[in-house]
């Protein structure tokens, strides 16, 4: 998506250790009008009527997916990293690691809000090494749901994790795929 490529190229900075830092305008401060066209475009890379849920993980997969899901016309569900007072009931878990947060977190989704009946499309932010992708993918496999796909922002396409889902046969759709990036020059270069 060549709008998104020119925004990481103009306000992305590249920090030591693979970390490209978009927190101006996607995970930190939202530019809503660039995820809406988004959104659009996940529309249009997914245009199965079998979808009927948006699958991300909190927090900076909600906005991107809540502007798709206006496209959809189907509700977001966002696992939650934490357990609160307000999740009752039975409950989804499973456990991720974070590449952002060096972390591992329990990921829970309510099973009032997953079932066998749902065809899931996740969306998220970010793709680096799958580890939050796979942990989603578990959570919709043990509600008995179906994948529909993996829609992703900007994925990192020198770490594993886009190969190894698609290796899986799962169909992922990046709308930016960082090729390489040099935090010494600040180049990124994208995989068209």
């Amino acid at each position: 998506m060549q709008l998104l490529e020119e925004r990481i190229r103009r306000d992305g900075n590249i920090k030591p250790g693979n970390v490209l830092k978009v927190d101006s305008f996607l995970n930190h401060q939202m530019d809503v009008e660039l995820f809406n066209e988004m959104g659009k475009e996940f529309r249009r890379l997914f245009p199965s009527e079998k979808i009927n849920k948006i699958l991300t993980i909190e927090a900076s997969g909600i906005g991107i997916a809540c502007s798709a899901a206006q496209y959809f016309h189907v509700p977001v569900v966002f696992a939650k990293k934490s357990q609160s007072i307000n999740l009752d009931g039975e409950q989804y878990v499973t456990r991720i690691e974070s590449f952002t947060h060096k972390r591992i977190y329990d990921v829970i989704v309510s099973k009032k809000y997953l079932g066998k009946d749902d065809h899931v499309l996740i969306i998220d932010d970010f793709l680096a090494n799958g580890c939050a992708v796979l942990g989603l993918i578990d959570l919709i496999k043990n509600a008995g749901a179906h994948v529909e796909g993996v829609g992703i922002a900007i994925e990192k396409g020198f770490q594993k994790g886009g190969s190894l889902l698609r290796d899986q046969g799962i169909r992922v759709e990046s709308l930016a795929i960082v090729e390489r990036m040099n935090d010494e020059t600040g180049e990124i270069v994208f995989r068209h």
